[in-house]
């Protein structure tokens, strides 16, 4: 796997929060945020596919959309 890396610039309340976050779940901050976007990008890429018509398609096989 390749590594790019990558500047994100969140306000100040966030970054505390990610912070406090990452730290509860044993995680380091950068572990934390790339879990969350993955997380997100999954999610978006479920609601693309159910917008298709596909979720019905994936209905029983574990994947509720």
């Amino acid at each position: 796997m390749s590594i790019t890396p990558m500047t994100l610039r969140v306000p100040e309340d966030l970054a505390h929060a990610i912070r406090q976050a990452a730290n509860a779940a044993g995680l380091s901050v950068n572990a934390y945020i790339v879990r969350a976007a993955r997380r997100a990008a999954t999610h978006d890429a479920a609601h693309q596919l159910a917008a298709l018509g596909l979720g019905q398609d994936l209905a029983g096989e574990g994947d509720a959309l």
